[in-house]
């Protein structure tokens, strides 16, 4: 089984129908187990294609005549990917087998005759980098950092090209690991001195005690203090929106659009596995993942419900907590999520309603003197604070706190949480806490 193959027929995939690549990688990386490949080359690769397929389109449109290129199927469009891919980015693969390797695939599945197409364009380029960006910012950060035009020409009207230009830098680097201490189970001291007798380095996070980085993925996830439930993946950014809830022990908490379950074990942790956290979410493989990740982490105070969280009742100002982790356009966790950029603007004006009737719906279970917070995991202030401002200007009986009450005030601006991922490295996040008055 070849890796090149089975990377070739995900992208294609992915590319084709817009499948989501993380399902299909999962399912093909099974296949390659079973054969021996090495499985994160194949991971590597077909993320890498799908997230610089634009960049690399680019340069691949400089090496023939501008009409054929554009003409080219796509089916012969992916090898020259896959060729090229591994010629910029894989440092492990030479790049005279990058070629061989891609033009014996293309013989093998297609015909003599694209081989040699293939093999004439990644040669040319071998032998001369033609590439020239455009002087437009809009366009060379598009083309040179791999990203729909639309979202970099918003992007720069809100954050200016500097930062936008950080930011699409930043979500084309390969992110270090996050951990979150499970404090039911250890501390965050015994866990770092069980990782170096392993000589596993996990370095503390500034922004919370009970976050770590590390930069070595496999070790930390093959070891077994993970499926004894010592520790969960979770970005930081994640954990400060838990962190920002406060929940105590022995609340009753109820988390809209729960699954798969980062935030709500967290706030089960945080609150010592005492209480109650009624866990609400419609999509039953993703309810799965959250049981499984508390079963792991032996937490027995979340009730799950799989419901639709706007039809979920009955409704009554019940609830200490309300987390509403909303559906978003998701742009602060492009470095995780490939397939991402190419879709998340696509559907934002659906999704801002979404949000509003999201929140006016988990305001009913606030008691009086409780807590309501909105989160999620953009940067898009449509989405964020004018959501909020909009929410507080019709809810007179909410009112804003502070987050830097909670969290550390690097990781805050103007009252809300706000992450910048090139700043804080991490992915980008933003929640704002609301208390109903008595």
């Amino acid at each position: 089984m070849n890796f090149r193959y089975e990377a070739y027929t995900t992208i294609y995939k992915v590319l084709k129908n817009g499948d989501f690549s993380d399902t299909l990688l999962q399912q093909r990386a099974k296949k390659l187990k079973n054969y021996n490949e090495e499985i994160s080359l194949f991971y590597t690769t077909v993320k890498g294609v799908i997230k610089m397929r634009q960049k690399l389109d680019f340069i691949l449109s400089h090496y023939t005549e501008a009409q054929k290129y554009k003409n080219t199927d796509l089916k012969i469009k992916v090898l020259l990917y896959l060729g090229l891919y591994q010629i910029i980015y894989l440092d492990k693969i030479p790049a005279h087998a990058a070629v061989n390797e891609t033009v014996a695939l293309a013989k093998s599945m297609f015909s003599e005759q694209v081989a040699d197409f293939v093999n004439a364009v990644l040669r040319a380029y071998l032998r001369e980098d033609k590439t020239q960006y455009p002087a437009d910012p809009v366009q060379r950060i598009a083309y040179e950092h791999s990203y729909p035009l639309d979202l970099i020409e918003t992007w720069i009207k809100l954050f200016g090209e500097e930062d936008t230009e950080y930011l699409a830098m930043y979500f084309n680097e390969n992110p270090a690991l996050h951990i979150r201490v499970n404090s039911v189970a250890t501390t965050g001291e015994k866990l770092q001195k069980y990782f170096q007798r392993r000589n596993i380095e996990i370095k503390p996070c500034p922004a919370s005690k009970m976050m770590y980085t590390t930069h070595q993925a496999a070790a930390v996830l093959e070891d077994v203090a993970f499926s004894e439930g010592y520790f969960s993946v979770q970005d930081t950014s994640a954990a400060l929106v838990a962190e920002l809830l406060d929940p105590k022990p022995e609340q009753s908490v109820l988390d809209l659009f729960a699954a798969p379950g980062g935030k709500c074990t967290y706030i089960s942790e945080l609150m010592q596995n005492t209480g109650e956290v009624i866990a609400v979410d419609k999509i039953p493989k993703k309810m799965k993942l959250l049981k499984q990740a508390a079963d792991r982490l032996q937490l027995s105070n979340i009730i799950q419900i799989t419901t639709d969280a706007l039809k979920y009742g009955p409704v009554a100002p019940a609830y200490d907590r309300v987390l509403v982790d909303a559906p978003c356009s998701g742009w602060g966790v492009f470095s995780r999520k490939a397939d991402l950029r190419w879709q998340a603007h696509n559907d934002i004006p659906n999704l801002i309603k979404l949000q509003e009737k999201a929140l006016e719906h988990a305001a009913n279970f606030v008691k009086p003197g409780g807590y309501l917070l909105y989160s999620t995991c953009t940067m898009n202030p449509q989405e964020n604070e004018q959501q909020v401002l909009r929410f507080l200007a019709k809810n007179v009986k909410f009112e804003l706190v502070p987050a830097e009450r909670y969290i550390p005030k690097t990781y805050t601006e103007k009252g809300f949480l706000k992450t910048i991922p090139f700043k804080h490295q991490m992915d980008g996040a933003f929640a704002a806490k609301l208390q109903k008055l008595k």
